[in-house]
Formats: C-alpha cells, structure tokens, sequence
C-alpha cells in the first residue's frame, strides 16, 4: 500500500547535499556582508574559516588549510598543475572524478611517467600495488560509485613521492589519515551542506616543500599559482583568496562548522552517517530486487549510497520520477555516467528518521514501477 508518512526533507541529493537539520538563513552572521574582502573584516572571516577547518578537523598544527577558486574540482586541479610532474605518478580510478583526473594527466598536463590504477563501478583498483616512489592520486570516496577507500594501509608512511586526495564526499564523514595525506581537497557543499563554488585545499609540509623546490614546465593560471618567487604565498593559508569569494557563501559554511561542533565534533557527525546507512543497509538485506553497487561491505560508502534494482534503466528513471513527484524523495537518480541505479546520500545533514521513513516507498514505488 502507499504509505502515509512523508520524510520530512525529501533532500537527499549527493551535491549539494541537505543543508543540516533546523537550518535558517537568518541565524547567519552577515556582518561582512558588503565590505570588501580585502578588509581587515573580510580577512578576519576568511581567516576564520580556514582556522575552524583545521580545529574541527583536528589537523596536524603543521597543516595548511586554505580558501581556493571553483569548488573541489579547482582546488584537485590547482594541486596537480602546481605539483606533479615532479616524478612518476600513479593514477587511481574506480568511478566518474577519478577517470577526470586520469584525463586531466594524460591528456591535458601529458605527463609522460604514469602508471593506471583503474577498476569498474562497485570495485577498488589494487590501491597496494601503488609505488610510494611515486607520487599518488586518487578519491578517498567514489561519490557516483558509492565505493570508498577502507583504510589508508596501502600508504607507506616512509613515502617519497605525496598523496593527492579528492576527498569532497569523505570529509566530515569518514575517518581521515591526516599523516598519510598530503594535498587534500573538497567542497563545502557535500558532506557540510553548505554552498557552492568555493574550493578548500590542505597542505602537509611535504606539499608545501614540494611547491618551494619545484616548478612544472607548463604555464599557470592565476588562479592555480600557490607560490612567488619560489615561496609559499601565505596568504592564501590566512584569508587572502586568491580571487573575490562570497562572504555569504564563507558565513553558512561557518555556522556548519559550528554545527558539527554542537553535535560532539567530527566523531559524532562521521557516527550519524554510518547510523544513516545501517538504515539502507537493513532495508537492502530483506530484499532480493535491490543491492548495493559496491561489491564488497568494506568499501561501501556511507555517505553517497548507491544503489542497482532489478529494473531497466528506463523504469528506473520512471520510479525516482514517481518519487520527486510525491516529493519523498528529490535528485537521487545515479550519476549520468554511472550504472542505472539510485544514489541516495547519508551524510550528517540527512536525519535518520527521513530515511526510515523513506524505505517503505521505495518499495511502493518499485512495485508501482516493474
């Protein structure tokens, strides 16, 4: 039967993601709203966000955290232009933003000494067959696989080549190796909820030596220039973005932060999403027409979930349809360029409560649907 109970929030896009539970645009302190970023205001607030990033965080004290152009996207690729080149690098794809990076290092930076990590939707390359030589890129979670890396074993800690991490989908919601991580990317609008366009790019001391010793043999852009005169420009790292960002944008990531910090910090925000997922993953074991794209329990991610059902790509599009037009169930198609399938997220944003009482209609809407 159709079930009577709506979720509360029918948000469950992986990005961006809900904004977290009793949000209100009007708590935000927009203070600095209207002056220039460039004041002693404005800087005071960038600095902030960078400070906050790193204590919420628990960052090494010898991390860099800064405020960068274009999202995630432009602070992974800011890194790659600035920093690889140096030596081999091996590439590791299992999903849509790994295969970009393969692309943008074969076939926009040409690098000339790479080596392919690659593995299809719902599986991990053999990450343990990386050279620590070399240096290494990859996706801590495959946000349109719902595949994510299980734990940082694969990484020596005596490396010589650095890590490049996306980790836009992980961060805030899984279990970081700060000490075995050296550039570090993500968004504020995935796992905190908050909006788009700004990019946040972390920095171990080995990636800061990097960028003073080395200078790739390709032009850059403005907007991926770290350093001057061989130098770190630190100002970046302390509210001085390199371009104009919003200040709006800089506040409602704040109050997420601060938000994380009322729940009992990062512990308990990475708690509440793998709470989150032990929903769908109780639903999924009483089922035979649904399964999880990932192959193996240890890889699943927690945070964007997705799903393969015993229906046709066509009937698939038919039954999220039938989901937003209920309005239970908003933007959790699979990513275009994955398996058919649902991508339902379960960051800390998403309460527990919407997501059991989303379970029952996708039963209704599967049968509705086949």
């Amino acid at each position: 039967m159709k079930p009577s109970l709506k979720p509360n929030s029918a948000n469950f896009s992986s990005g961006p993601c809900a904004k977290r539970p009793g949000y209100n645009v009007a708590n935000l302190d927009v203070s600095a709203l209207g002056r220039s970023h460039r004041s002693i205001v404005g800087k005071d607030l960038l600095k902030r966000v960078c400070e906050e990033t790193s204590s919420v965080l628990g960052l090494p004290d010898d991390y860099r955290v800064g405020v960068v152009p274009a999202s995630d996207t432009g602070a992974f690729e800011m890194a790659m232009w600035s920093m690889l080149g140096e030596r081999p690098v091996d590439l590791c794809a299992w999903e849509s933003f790994g295969k970009g990076w393969i692309n943008d290092a074969v076939n926009q930076l040409r690098l000339s000494e790479i080596s392919l990590f690659e593995a299809d939707y719902g599986d991990l390359p053999k990450l343990e067959l990386t050279n620590s030589d070399n240096d290494i890129v990859f996706t801590w979670n495959g946000t349109t696989s719902g595949v994510k890396v299980p734990d940082s074993d694969w990484i020596d800690s005596n490396r010589r080549g650095l890590t490049f991490c996306d980790a836009t989908s992980a961060v805030f919601a899984m279990d970081m190796p700060w000490d075995k991580l050296d550039v570090t990317t993500f968004s504020w609008q995935k796992v905190l909820g908050s909006e788009g366009a700004h990019g946040m790019l972390i920095l171990s001391p080995r990636a800061v030596e990097r960028l003073e010793t080395y200078t790739p043999s390709w032009p850059l852009p403005k907007l991926f220039r770290l350093t001057k005169s061989g130098k770190l420009i630190d100002g970046i790292f302390s509210g001085q973005t390199i371009n104009t960002p919003s200040l709006l944008c800089a506040a409602d990531y704040l109050d997420a932060l601060e938000w994380v910090r009322s729940l009992g910090g990062i512990n308990a925000a990475i708690k509440k999403s793998e709470d989150n997922l032990s929903v769908i993953k109780a639903f999924v074991d009483e089922r035979e027409w649904i399964g999880f794209l990932a192959n193996k329990i240890e890889t699943l991610s927690n945070t964007s979930v997705c799903l393969k059902l015993d229906l046709s790509a066509e009937k698939v599009k038919q039954m999220t349809k039938l989901l937003e037009s209920e309005q239970v169930a908003f933007d959790i198609g699979s990513y275009r360029d994955a398996p058919a399938g649902l991508r339902i997220w379960c960051g800390a944003t998403v309460e527990q409560e919407d997501l059991i009482l989303l379970m029952p209609w996708l039963d209704w809407a599967f049968e509705k649907i086949k």
